[in-house]
């Protein structure tokens, strides 16, 4: 993805643009609006913190540079994203340019709070322009600003924006085509930013409030009547537990049919292949390996999606902030902040973006019990194993006549996740010796429809997130699984399928003396070893195993009634329990290490999750066969 139209002028002489606002002020729906799809998402150098640039040509043809800075709320920085935000604007990160421009946004439905951080910013003497965002859902509230005594008040250009609608941002291109060349701005940043003291800067913010708006008319009131009962301390929990069962119960509802297409077309292209390719190695590879372990996995694309839809629209609509607030007091009985929520349901998605937000925790003890407990939630990658293994042995039938039984047992699952990271974190709340608990303090934006470009937008990332590891990772991995299990082939005289003597098959039975306890035979075994490198791999590697282990032409994309016809029921159930709490992905082990600069806390991840891992498998693999008695 290009950064800038290189047929307009060099990318050194484009003019660079910082993007700044408090956290939900729709900055980065601006940001997608002037940008669209020219961006480009790295790290700041040294952390792990997002840095994201993109660029677009104004309707006068001139180019620029935009990036999109952490939200913070102010420059006296008390988070790392905060931190990285100052040091942007302010000049003092090594490497980083000083932007030529800033482009505020603040809400204007909630200036009062928005207001401290441009004064701080204004200080800097840096060329800036305001950018009144969500004017229309204000003026439907009665929210009345004056953005020219605004402008005036603060000695800058103001302009009004809606960045969720087409042409939104007009404003603010002709504000920034109507700005002088920009020369390189030297700043002062120490001494602007401590210069004034934070009670006299909300002085300053009442007084321009006073002078430039009055939302004594402010009929805002819905989000309020909608909060009295989301937000209720009975009905809140119930309606927080309600949605959350609706969304798993839709992933497998949902997803029948765009995975039955899925499946019939990877069908089609191994009976093809089967049908007019010669047996050998090539086939082998092909059917077998890629096939095998490629189609296996890219079958749970559409679950996926279906449950980043949810969260993502809950997250649009304002509703996750009060997701936030009503287990604040849950999650403060095991010494945690409400604040930890939003890491922690990031990390449904993945552990490695969670992780990474628990830099919004002030409290380092917090922070590093949140990470600590964040690769317990069932991320994304856990679902292509929990999908399997749980079409191929629950029954697809409806509990009371309206709830999918497996739908149920997903959700359970979930809950389980969850249930183990609350008694890890208060445990080790209590062992590190800290109990204080710090009040959460958030803002709850207003209600308003999830936005479909939006929407569109973040699911098209998560779609080529996870196709980028299918052809990479997993295909990788399969092809090197393939090869360890191909060779050396099968003796003469050979009573057992070729992978059964292969370095697989050798890896596998040596493994299988370790984890017979808890119910897993050697191909179980064989699959664990490459997902250590993602969980989702673990089902590729089945896959791939099971076609190789098969006498006549069957192919891996039949694996759920293989596992179904090989397992016994309290081996899957054993293998479920088991990826509620492994810890089967090495890039989140890596990412705990450059988060907490060392190695003890990513080892120490690693130990705790492996042996509740294996305890909880080895409880549910007896209980299991005590009552199926196989």
């Amino acid at each position: 993805m290009g950064v800038v139209d290189k047929t307009v002028r060099p990318v050194a002489q484009t003019p660079l643009i910082a993007l700044l606002g408090n956290p939900n002020c729709g900055k980065t729906a601006l940001f997608n609006r002037l940008t669209g799809a020219r961006q480009k998402v790295a790290n700041y150098a040294g952390v792990t913190i997002e840095r994201k640039e993109g660029g677009f040509t104004s309707p006068a043809g001139r180019a620029f540079r935009l990036l999109d800075l952490p939200g913070a709320y102010s420059l006296s920085a008390t988070t790392p994203d905060e931190a990285i935000t100052r040091d942007v604007v302010a000049g003092l990160r090594a490497g980083e340019r000083v932007p030529d421009a800033i482009v505020c946004v603040v809400d204007a439905t909630n200036l009062r709070l928005n207001l401290r951080l441009v004064l701080e910013i204004k200080r800097l003497g840096l060329p800036m322009v305001l950018a009144l965002n969500m004017v229309d859902v204000a003026k439907k509230r009665g929210i009345e600003i004056d953005a020219d005594k605004l402008a005036t008040e603060l000695g800058m250009t103001v302009v009004e924006t809606v960045a969720v609608q087409g042409g939104g941002e007009k404003s603010l291109l002709r504000a920034l085509d109507d700005m002088s060349p920009l020369a390189p701005t030297a700043v002062n940043p120490l001494s602007a930013i401590d210069a004034v003291s934070v009670e006299e800067t909300q002085r300053e913010v009442r007084r321009i409030l006073a002078a430039v708006s009055s939302d004594f008319h402010d009929t805002g009131n819905l989000s309020e009547k909608i909060d009295d009962v989301v937000l209720h301390p009975v009905l809140g929990p119930i309606i927080l537990a309600l949605l959350m069962f609706l969304v798993f119960q839709a992933v497998f509802s949902w997803a029948n049919a765009p995975m039955e297409m899925i499946k019939a077309g990877v069908d089609g292209v191994g009976q093809f292949l089967g049908a007019h390719m010669q047996a050998g190695l090539l086939r082998s590879l092909l059917v077998e390996g890629i096939l095998g372990g490629v189609g296996s996995v890219l079958v749970f694309l559409p679950q996926i999606l279906i449950l980043f839809f949810f969260i993502l629209s809950l997250e649009d609509c304002g509703y996750l902030p009060r997701a936030a607030f009503l287990l604040d007091r849950l999650m403060g009985g095991v010494g945690l902040s409400g604040r930890a929520f939003i890491p922690l349901l990031s990390s449904f998605a993945c552990a490695i973006p969670g992780i990474m937000a628990a830099r919004t925790i002030q409290n380092p003890r917090d922070r590093l019990v949140t990470i600590m407990i964040a690769p317990l939630m069932t991320c994304s990658a856990r679902l292509p194993v929990y999908a399997l293994i749980i079409a191929a042995f629950i029954p697809e039938r409806q509990v009371g006549g309206i709830v999918s039984l497996q739908g149920l047992v997903l959700f359970i699952l979930y809950f389980a996740g969850i249930a183990a990271a609350m008694a890890v974190a208060y445990f080790m709340k209590r062992t590190m010796g800290s109990n204080r608990q710090q009040p959460l303090m958030l803002e709850l934006p207003s209600y308003h429809w999830p936005h479909l470009r939006n929407l569109a937008i973040g699911l098209w990332e998560r779609a080529k997130i996870f196709l980028s590891r299918v052809g990479t990772i997993i295909l990788t991995l399969m092809i090197l699984l393939w090869f360890l299990s191909t060779f050396p082939g099968a003796p003469e005289g050979a009573t057992h399928p070729a992978i059964y003597y292969s370095l697989a098959g050798m890896l596998g039975r040596g493994l299988e003396v370790v984890f017979a306890p808890i119910g897993f035979n050697w191909q179980i075994c064989i699959a664990l070893v490459p997902g250590l490198a993602a969980r989702e791999v673990a089902v590729g590697a089945l896959g791939t195993v099971y076609a190789l282990s098969q006498t006549g032409e069957a192919l891996a994309t039949s694996l759920q009634p293989i596992i179904a016809q090989s397992w016994s029921l309290a081996t899957a159930l054993s293998l479920l329990a088991w990826y509620v709490f492994a810890p089967q992905c090495m890039s989140t082990l890596s990412v705990v290490k450059r988060e907490t600069n060392s190695w003890r806390y990513p080892l120490l991840m690693a130990a705790y999750m492996f042996a509740l891992a294996y305890g909880a498998s080895f409880l549910t693999y007896r209980i299991a066969l005590h009552f199926t008695g196989a």
